[in-house]
C-alpha cells in the first residue's frame, strides 16, 4: 500500500509538472547577424522578444500570460488602448517607474505614462530601432461609420533586431500603407474577427510586403490553416503558433 501511495503521488506530481510544462508559452529562435532572437508566443496579441540580453514585450495581457513569473522588461510596446492590449496590472508586474514604454497618444491618455510614438515616427530605445506604422480598419465597423480601430489611434511597429526587421501589425486590416513596408523578415498579422482581418485579407496583406516568415496572431476562433492554403506558392513561410 505504501509503495502504491508513493507511485500514485509521483504520478500526480508528474502530471502537475506536465501541465505546467504544457502551459508554458512556446518560443522560436531566429538567427541574426548579431546573435539569436528568441520569440515567445504568450498568446492573443502578446509577444516577448529576447535579444542581446534585453527583454521586449508587446501588448502584455494578464489573461493569457503569468507576467509575475516573467523577467522585467527593458522595453514595452503598446499598440493601442483597448484593454486586451493595455493591461495596467500586467504592466505593473514587469515594469518599474523608469521602464521605457512606447505607445500612441490615445493609449497614453489611458495609461498615464510612457513615450508617445505616432504613425510614421521613429526612435531607438535599448539599442533597438523602432518605427511606428499605421494600424486601422477600413471595413469592419463597431457601428455605421465608426471603425473598431480608427485611423491614427493605433500603431503597428517595425523593430530592428540585428539585421532582422520584425513587423508587429497591431489591430489592423490590409491597409494601403502596407505597400510601403520593405525588407520584412518576420511579420505578425492579426485575424481576430470581426475586429481585424479575415484570412483572405491577411493573405492580401502578406502579398503586399512579402515577409520571409509570417505568423498569424491574435486570431481568436479563426482557423489559421486557411491562411496557409491562401499563401501556397508564395515565397512566404507561414508558421502557426498558439496565439488565439
Amino acid at each position: 500500500m505504501f509503495v502504491e501511495c508513493i507511485v500514485g503521488l509521483a504520478a500526480v506530481m508528474l502530471g502537475w509538472a506536465g501541465q505546467a510544462q504544457a502551459a508554458a508559452p512556446a518560443s522560436d529562435e531566429v538567427f541574426t547577424a548579431e546573435g539569436n532572437l528568441r520569440i515567445t508566443f504568450i498568446g492573443h496579441g502578446s509577444l516577448r522578444f529576447d535579444y542581446d540580453g534585453k527583454v521586449v514585450y508587446v501588448d502584455p495581457y494578464g489573461k493569457v500570460g503569468d507576467y509575475g513569473s516573467m523577467p522585467p522588461a527593458d522595453l514595452v510596446l503598446l499598440t493601442h488602448e483597448h484593454q486586451d492590449h493595455l493591461d495596467p496590472e500586467a504592466l505593473g508586474k514587469i515594469t518599474g517607474p523608469d521602464t521605457p514604454i512606447i505607445l500612441p497618444g490615445a493609449a497614453l491618455a489611458t495609461l498615464g505614462r510612457g513615450t508617445v510614438l505616432e504613425n510614421g515616427q521613429r526612435t531607438t530605445v535599448a539599442d533597438i530601432a523602432i518605427e511606428a506604422v499605421p494600424a486601422y480598419n477600413l471595413k469592419h465597423m463597431r457601428s455605421p461609420g465608426v471603425p473598431y480601430h480608427p485611423k491614427g489611434r493605433g500603431n503597428g511597429y517595425v523593430l530592428l533586431f540585428g539585421d532582422k526587421r520584425v513587423y508587429v501589425a497591431g489591430d489592423t486590416e490590409n491597409i494601403p500603407e502596407m505597400e510601403l513596408l520593405r525588407n520584412i523578415d518576420i511579420a505578425f498579422v492579426p485575424m481576430n474577427l470581426p475586429y481585424t482581418m479575415t484570412p483572405e485579407m491577411a493573405a492580401d496583406a502578406a502579398k503586399m510586403f512579402k515577409p520571409k516568415i509570417l505568423y498569424p496572431y491574435h486570431y481568436g476562433d479563426t482557423d489559421p490553416s486557411r491562411l496557409v492554403e491562401l499563401l501556397k506558392g508564395e515565397p512566404i513561410e507561414v508558421r502557426i503558433r498558439e496565439l488565439r
